[in-house]
């Protein structure tokens, strides 16, 4: 398949700048597969869509205030880091910017007391640096002090202390992400508890969200691309209910493409012949596209994504990749919000 076979046109003003006022009044555009009808709701209505016995898998990773501005210490000149993925201890992967000022044996000093200073020590992958940082402490109360939260580049403004909330999920529990799971930025605790109270089963796993979700895909034959590997885990309670659940022939749910690409690369077959996923810590690369068909997830709650992007890619595969363009169209008419702080739509 071609790049070109997942764009369409975007008005600018309808990416989304700003949270709604509340989480859960954002509209929710309702795809029914098996019709191919739509409805236009709010998010306060998902509760109506599920069903007592539904698995509601969401991922509860936690966006870390990953963007950092300092100084480089010899020159004074300024440098913003974002911060990629821990590799061991106090060592990091980090995009720095701008690029060409940042050599191993460099330093840069972000805040003098209580001290927070990075150590360039090797070039990474993709322009990135290899960092160490030297702080008084704890460095995760050094990074809430001072770092931003690293909001998607097409939100054109500086990131706020509003963003510190509401670029995380109500659920969100384990520190490691660049991005959020922005599907599960609709819910409340109000709503997740109507949920339960409806006999929905609510499950949580862990995906920590990338930098690569951010970057275009830049072949013109969609197969030939590679994925970023990110990591994941998926508790033995978790598996169990997703696992069960599938025995019993409920419909698993999944919050956001972050969850549907933990539960699909986790799957694996029994000796019944029934889809399940394993429990446990991985990583995983896995690119979904149409043609691939879907072990584990059977409906999903997502927003709307960026033209030429993977994650349009995977609810293409889920459902059809033209009528996901025509509701695309649809959403567009209707002047529905797009990306992390956008509108969400039910393909159920």
């Amino acid at each position: 398949m071609r790049i070109d076979d997942f764009d369409y046109h975007l008005p600018e003003e309808l990416i989304a700048q700003k949270p709604a006022d509340r989480r859960d009044s954002s509209r929710l555009l309702v795809v029914h597969r098996d019709s191919g009808e739509t409805e236009h709701k709010h998010f306060y209505e998902i509760v109506d869509y599920l069903k007592p016995g539904d698995c509601l898998v969401m991922n509860n990773s936690k966006v870390l205030p990953a963007r950092l501005f300092g100084v480089k210490e010899g020159t004074g000149a300024r440098i913003e880091f974002l911060l990629i993925k821990r590799i061991e201890g106090d060592i990091w992967e980090t995009m720095v910017k701008p690029g060409k000022r940042l050599k191993p044996g460099d330093s840069v000093l972000f805040c003098e007391a209580p001290l927070l200073r990075a150590h360039i020590r090797d070039y990474g992958a993709d322009g990135t640096r290899i960092v160490e940082f030297e702080y008084e402490g704890i460095f995760m109360e050094r990074l809430e002090e001072i770092g931003s939260m690293p909001l998607p580049p097409y939100i054109e403004r500086p990131s706020e202390d509003e963003d510190k909330d509401r670029y995380q999920t109500v659920y969100c529990r384990e520190e490691g992400s660049v991005a959020a799971p922005t599907a599960g930025l609709h819910f409340t605790e109000e709503l997740l508890e109507k949920a339960k109270n409806k006999g929905v089963e609510l499950v949580y796993v862990t995906l920590h969200v990338g930098i690569g979700t951010f970057r275009p895909v830049k072949c013109e034959n969609i197969e030939e691309h590679s994925m970023h590997f990110e990591e994941y885990e998926i508790s033995e309670e978790s598996a169990a209910a997703v696992n069960r659940a599938k025995r019993e022939g409920r419909r698993i749910i999944s919050v956001g493409t972050t969850s549907t690409r933990t539960l699909e690369s986790a799957a694996y077959t029994d000796e019944n012949g029934c889809h399940q996923i394993k429990s446990g810590h991985d990583s995983t690369g896995i690119f979904i596209y149409p043609g691939y068909e879907f072990k584990i997830v059977d409906s999903l709650i997502t927003n709307f994504h960026l033209p030429k992007s993977t994650l349009l890619m995977l609810i293409s595969a889920l459902y059809d990749r033209e009528k996901i363009l025509q509701v695309y169209d649809e959403a567009i008419r209707e002047k529905y919000r797009f990306f992390s702080y956008g509108d969400a739509m039910f393909i159920e």
